[in-house]
């Protein structure tokens, strides 16, 4: 790909979703999570685009899309658009690889309004309470003041809140990455904003019901997740008992950027098997 910019726009109750769609075959769409966009996913959407029209979009309140302060970004919001976007795609059973907060986002979507996949899988998502690093926690109980800080520091603060989430460490491009997204004015509000309307209620909500997905599911984690820590992979295999979980050792919350060539292999090897058919029901 050229650029990674998202090409396409929908509109959605007001908001403006940037979207985009390339590659040939099945579809299989990426949901990102917080405070990430499609960027994210984009060097994975390119490698399985040899086998499937791969759908990238950014959530509102995220990446490209619309930031208008008057929208709510919540889980619940996302989900109810997720759902519509898949209709507005003509997506009717497409396969699902979701990470963080798009975990919960995809799993709404199917549990509270109808929407139905091929296969899905969760990479150290949101799913199980409780979530939320402490920094996390702490923004959200004060987020009208941190809202305030001058820009200069609330760049170093996203800074050092994005860098929590790697293992590895990370290089300063892939920073610049994750980072420019939440340091001009819109971004800078929505940054605090998506953090203070965070819920566990959303997850709540729908965690009694997870048994009841009958699509293969595949979870992947990363074994040196801080921020949502390795044991919760184990819960939510328990919550899906046909689930099957593989740990990668050495990967942090951002498994795409600390093992992306382990992470590439285990996405490929489980797209495949579910387009094949031969995922674990």
């Amino acid at each position: 790909m050229a650029s990674s910019a998202l090409t396409q726009t929908v509109t959605w109750k007001g908001r403006t979703v940037a979207w985009d769609r390339f590659g040939e075959g099945p579809p299989l769409v990426l949901l990102h999570g917080t405070p990430w966009s499609s960027a994210l996913w984009r060097p994975i959407a390119e490698a399985l685009a040899s086998r499937f029209t791969v759908y990238l979009w950014d959530m509102p309140g995220y990446g490209a899309s619309s930031k208008l302060p008057g929208h709510a970004v919540d889980l619940g919001v996302q989900g109810l658009l997720f759902a519509n976007l898949l209709e507005h795609w003509g997506l009717q059973r497409p396969h699902i690889v979701a990470h963080d907060f798009g975990g919960a986002v995809a799993l709404r979507a199917r549990l509270l309004h109808g929407a139905r996949y091929r296969s899905l899988c969760l990479v150290d998502v949101v799913a199980v309470g409780s979530w939320g690093s402490p920094f996390f926690t702490l923004v959200k109980q004060h987020a009208e003041v941190f809202a305030q800080l001058p820009a200069a520091v609330h760049r170093s603060v996203v800074e050092a809140y994005v860098r929590g989430a790697s293992h590895r460490g990370l290089r300063e491009d892939d920073l610049a990455m994750l980072v420019e997204p939440w340091v001009d004015d819109d971004g800078r509000a929505a940054f605090y904003r998506q953090i203070a309307q965070a819920d566990e209620r959303f997850t709540a909500e729908v965690e009694p019901e997870y048994g009841s997905i009958d699509e293969p599911v595949h979870i992947v984690w990363g074994a040196d997740d801080t921020w949502i820590p390795v044991d919760r992979a184990h819960r939510l295999q328990a919550a899906i008992p046909h689930a099957s979980l593989s740990v990668i050792d050495g990967a942090g919350h951002l498994i795409q950027l600390d093992a992306p060539a382990a992470l590439a292999v285990e996405l490929t090897r489980w797209t495949q098997r579910a387009a094949e058919g031969s995922a674990r029901p």
